[in-house]
C-alpha cells in the first residue's frame, strides 16, 4: 500500500443504450470484475457477459483490460444462464478471461515467491540457524519453487494449445488463510468470499440497532454478514468508494485474526461493534458526525482486540514479553491490535480503505489509532475526566478536540457494555471473563508473578467481580454519556442499576449461606443476652468494614 493509496482503474460501459461505469483496483480478479459489471447491468453473476469496442471487437475481461472514456464505452452483451446464444463467442470470452486470469495469479504468486525467498534468506544469515533448520528452509525453497514451475507449466499449455479452462474445483475455490513471517494470517481469495449473503427481515434489522441485542443465537458466518450489513447501511461503501467484494475478503481475514480465547475472540469483537452500530442510531450520531468519522468507529471496533494472546497487559508486563518489550510497558496489547489492523489494510487484497486519497487515508490511521488505544483501561480516569470537562463547558460538535473525547468515550462505553445488556446475555460473559482470568491467574502462579486478587479463583466469584466494576467504572461513565445523550438513561444506566442490584443480591445469599455454614448446628451459648447486645453488633461491624475493604480492593485493582 505504501502511502495508503492504491491506483484504481475505471472502465465506462454502454448497458442498455446508457453510459455506466465501474471503479475497480488492479488487484481485483477477473471473476471480481465480471460480478461487478453483472451488478451494473442488474443481472445474476451466473450470466455470461460479452464486451465489445463500438467497431465490435472484442475486450477480455482481464484486469489490465484497456482504460477507454465515455465516447468509447464499451458495450455489454449478456446472455443469461441456460439462454441460447452467441456460444462460440462466449467460449472465446471465457477462454481469454481465464487465460488472463491465470496470468495475473502467476504474476501474484512469482512476486510472494520472491518475498518468502527473501525471507527465508535473510533468517539463514541472521539467525545462524542450526543444520536441521537449514536443511528445512532449503526443502521449503525447493517446494516452492515446483509450485511455480507447475503453474507455469499449466499457463504455457492452456496459452500455447488454447485448450478450454476448466472451471477451477471447489477445493481451488475455498479460502486459503496465509500466515505471514511476522504471525498475521491473511485470507487468500481470488473469488468472491464463501460466507454467506444473508437475507435479513425487517426485524432483525431493527433488532440489530438495539443494545438489547443476543449476540449468543448467531453463528460466526451470521455475524459476519451482520458486520458487513452495517457497512452497507451506514453507506460507508459509498463514503470511501469500497471494493464489496473486498470488504467480504477483510471480514474474513479480520475473523481469521482473532484467537480462540474464552472472553477475547471473534465474538466479542461482533458485541462490540454491534453496540457502537446501536450506539450510532440511538444517539443520532449519523447526524452529528460526518460519515468518515462514522466509518472510523465501526472499522475500530472490529479491529480493537486484534489477536489478543488472552493476558491482559499487567502480565505482559511482568512476564517481559515480546510485546512488553516492543512497546517498553506502554500499552502493549492495545499498540499490537492497531499495528496487526494496519498490516491487514497494508494487504492490497484486504485494503477496504485503498481508493480513498492520501489525506483521507492518514486521518482514518490516526483516528482508528486513538480509539484502540483508548480502550486501555489504564487510561480510564484520564479520558473519562476529559470529556466530563468538556460536557460541563458545554459540549461543541464544531471542535475536533471535544469530538475526539467523545469518540474516545464512545468505544470505552461499547468495550465494556455487557452489562448494559439484559442479565441472560450478560452473565455468560462474565463466566468467559473468569475463565481467562483464572487461565492467567494459574500462569502467573507458576511462573512466581504477581496476581491480582480479582484474577485469583480462590478469592473472587461473579458478585464480587462484578459490584465494584459496575457502581465505579460503568454506571459513572455511562450516566456521563447519558447528560449528552438522554436517550441512555433509560436504555442503558437504568439496566447497569438493575444489574447492580442483582449482584448484590447474590452475594448478601452467599454471604448469608457462607455464615449458615460456619455456625454449628445445635449450638447454644449459655449467655444469650451477651450475644444479642455485643456480639451481634460486632459481626454487623466487621461484615461492614469486610465489606468496605473489598469494595476500595476492587477499585484499586481495576484502575
Amino acid at each position: 500500500m505504501g502511502n495508503g493509496v492504491a491506483t484504481s482503474r475505471s472502465i465506462f460501459l454502454s448497458v442498455n443504450g446508457k453510459t455506466e461505469s465501474i471503479v475497480f483496483s488492479p488487484h481485483c480478479s477477473s471473476q471480481d470484475i465480471h460480478d461487478l459489471i453483472c451488478q451494473v447491468a442488474q443481472v445474476k453473476r451466473s450470466s455470461q457477459i460479452v464486451l465489445k469496442t463500438s467497431e465490435g471487437g472484442h475486450v477480455p475481461i482481464v484486469p489490465d483490460m484497456p482504460q477507454n472514456t465515455t465516447d468509447s464505452a464499451y458495450r455489454v452483451n449478456v446472455t443469461k444462464a441456460g439462454d441460447s446464444g452467441d456460444t462460440e463467442v462466449q467460449a472465446l470470452s471465457l477462454v481469454l478471461s481465464k487465460v488472463g486470469e491465470q496470468a495475473f495469479r502467476m504474476e501474484e504468486f512469482r512476486t510472494e515467491l520472491d518475498k518468502r525467498l527473501n525471507i527465508i534468506e535473510k533468517r539463514l544469515e541472521s539467525e545462524s540457524l542450526k543444520l536441521v533448520e537449514i536443511e528445512r528452509c532449503k526443502k521449503e525453497i525447493s517446494e516452492v519453487r515446483d509450485q511455480v514451475w507447475q503453474q507455469g507449466k499449466k499457463l504455457s499449455q492452456a496459452s500455447e494449445t488454447g485448450s478450454k479452462l476448466v472451471p477451477m474445483s471447489s477445493q481451488d475455490s475455498e479460502d486459503i488463510v496465509l500466515t505471514a513471517d511476522n504471525g498475521i494470517k491473511f485470507v487468500s481469495m481470488k473469488r468472491v468470499p464463501a460466507f454467506q449473503k444473508y437475507i435479513l427481515s425487517q426485524e432483525t434489522v431493527e433488532y440489530l440497532k438495539k443494545p438489547t441485542f443476543d449476540n449468543w443465537h448467531w453463528e460466526p458466518n451470521e455475524m459476519l454478514s451482520l458486520l458487513e450489513h452495517m457497512y452497507h447501511e451506514l453507506d460507508l461503501l459509498q463514503e470511501f468508494n469500497m471494493n464489496p467484494v473486498t470488504l467480504k475478503r477483510w471480514l474474513l481475514c479480520i475473523q481469521a485474526n482473532y484467537r480462540n480465547n474464552p472472553f477475547h475472540n471473534f465474538r466479542h469483537c461482533f458485541c462490540v461493534s454491534q453496540m457502537m452500530y446501536g450506539m450510532i442510531h440511538l444517539c443520532g450520531l449519523d447526524s452529528l458526525l460526518p460519515k468518515e468519522d462514522l466509518g472510523i468507529l465501526i472499522t475500530a471496533a472490529i479491529c480493537h482486540d486484534l489477536d489478543h494472546p488472552g493476558y491482559n497487559n499487567t502480565y505482559q508486563i511482568n512476564a517481559r514479553t515480546e510485546l512488553a518489550i516492543r512497546y517498553n510497558d506502554i500499552s502493549p496489547l492495545e499498540n499490537h491490535h492497531c499495528a496487526v489492523a494496519f498490516q491487514i489494510l497494508n494487504n492490497p487484497e484486504t485494503n477496504i480503505f485503498a481508493n480513498v486519497d492520501k489525506e483521507a487515508f492518514q486521518r482514518i490511521r490516526k483516528g482508528m489509532t486513538m480509539l484502540i488505544l483508548a480502550t486501555d483501561m489504564a487510561r480510564h480516569a484520564e479520558i473519562l475526566e476529559n470529556f466530563k470537562k468538556r460536557t460541563e463547558e458545554g459540549f461543541d460538535f464544531s471542535k475536533k478536540d471535544h469530538l475526539d473525547t467523545l469518540k474516545m468515550v464512545l468505544i470505552k462505553c461499547c468495550d465494556i457494555s455487557n452489562e448494559v445488556r439484559p442479565m441472560e446475555v450478560s452473565e455468560p460473559w462474565v463466566d468467559c471473563l473468569l475463565e481467562e482470568y483464572f487461565n492467567q491467574s494459574d500462569r502467573e502462579k507458576i511462573e512466581g508473578l504477581p496476581v491480582a486478587p480479582f484474577m485469583d479463583r480462590e478469592k473472587v466469584t461473579k458478585p464480587t467481580a462484578q459490584i465494584g466494576f459496575i457502581r465505579f467504572v460503568l454506571i459513572p461513565m455511562f450516566e456521563a454519556v447519558a447528560k449528552l445523550f438522554p436517550a441512555l438513561s433509560d436504555s442503558m444506566v437504568q439496566q447497569l442499576k438493575s444489574s447492580l442490584h442483582k449482584y448484590e443480591t447474590l452475594k448478601e445469599q452467599e454471604e448469608a449461606r457462607r455464615k449458615q455454614a460456619r455456625q454449628p448446628k445445635g449450638f447454644e451459648t449459655p449467655f444469650p443476652r451477651i450475644t444479642e447486645v455485643m456480639v451481634t453488633p460486632l459481626k454487623s461491624s466487621l461484615d461492614h468494614y469486610e465489606k468496605l475493604k473489598q469494595e476500595q480492593q476492587q477499585t484499586a485493582e481495576e484502575k
